[in-house]
């Protein structure tokens, strides 16, 4: 017999080590439009935050690039 498990219940910002910043709030909102906008390649992804904001880390364009540091960044 399998054991049943209780519900588990996730909470969102577990992992967070500090509240995030405005730019990480603007960043993960634009991500999430973006995502729910169907997309999912990083080309694209890169294109509408350049279009919609927020701009990159220095308040340049993204690049492919700065975007893939910047996500690293974030998730470490």
């Amino acid at each position: 017999m399998i054991p049943i498990q209780t519900t588990r219940y996730l909470q969102p910002n577990q992992a967070q080590q500090r509240p995030p910043t405005p730019f990480e709030d603007l960043l993960g909102d634009a991500l999430e439009r973006a995502f729910s906008a169907g997309i999912t390649e990083l080309a694209p992804l890169v294109a509408y935050l350049n279009q919609s904001g927020p701009l990159g880390p220095n308040g340049q364009p993204w690049t492919e690039q700065t975007f893939e540091v910047e996500i690293h960044k974030l998730g470490a």
